[in-house]
């Protein structure tokens, strides 16, 4: 069995009346331990239900998702909340920072709902800092980096949870084409020290960055192939 194994899944707003919306429309996917995935599609193909299903920030209306042999449908709210902090680390295209917090306490912050000691907290947050290359500005606020420097903190944050899934919602979607290669090589750089990264994007050029592909259009898996990443490739080209 893979890390993520989902069965005939389907995610349905407003079930049986007319204006019913078939989101995720009975799909199967299996991904296995130390990945690197793009789920791409243009919007409202299915690729954002998909990701709040994975990442256990939403359950199926019914089907089958099993997260590292963990059954995930039916869970309370807790339940989810506990399985997302060992699990699964996020990184958002809002960055979704705390603006009173100084960067390394934004990087610590999640660790605090892991049970992690202070001091273990600050020495991973500094670490993970360190490998995003932006240690110098530790000490500063959000609203003080460029929006490249705050999505490095955005993935510090998710190294320093040291969870075994990054899922990464459009990373590079409010960055400028220098500064999303440099945060999708780092994504890379974590996935050949085992990590398994799942990346949402709705651009072919992110997409081809990735080791495999599933396309999603209007609920549907349409194209699950394996890919060679192309280093050579314009950020934003075509496939």
């Amino acid at each position: 069995m893979g890390l993520i194994e989902i069965c005939d899944l389907y995610k349905i707003y407003a079930e049986g009346q007319e204006n019913e919306v078939r989101a995720l429309d009975g799909v199967g996917l299996s991904i296995d331990y130390g990945e690197f995935a793009a789920i791409v599609g243009s919007s409202g193909s299915g690729k954002s239900t998909m990701m709040n299903i994975l990442g256990c920030l939403d359950v199926p209306t019914r089907g089958e998702y099993m997260l590292d042999g963990i059954p995930i449908a039916h869970r309370t709210e807790r339940e989810l909340a506990d399985i997302r902090s060992r699990k699964i680390s996020f990184i958002f295209q809002g960055y979704n920072l705390i603006p009173s917090l100084s960067v390394w306490k934004n990087v610590a912050l999640p660790m605090t709902y892991q049970g992690v000691r202070p001091d273990e907290r600050y020495r991973r947050a500094m670490d993970a800092l360190e490998a995003v290359g932006i240690t110098a500005k530790a000490e500063s606020r959000p609203a003080q980096l460029s929006g490249g420097q705050q999505q490095r903190v955005a993935i510090a944050r998710a190294i320093a949870t040291a969870s075994p899934i990054i899922m990464a919602d459009e990373p590079a979607g409010a960055l400028d084409s220098k500064t999303g290669q440099q945060v999708l090589s780092i994504l890379r750089g974590l996935h050949a020290l085992g990590t398994t990264v799942i990346l949402i994007t709705h651009d072919n050029g992110i997409a081809a960055k990735a080791e495999r592909v599933v396309r999603l259009q209007d609920g549907h898996i349409i194209e699950d192939r394996p890919n060679v990443p192309d280093e050579g490739r314009a950020l934003n080209a075509n496939l």
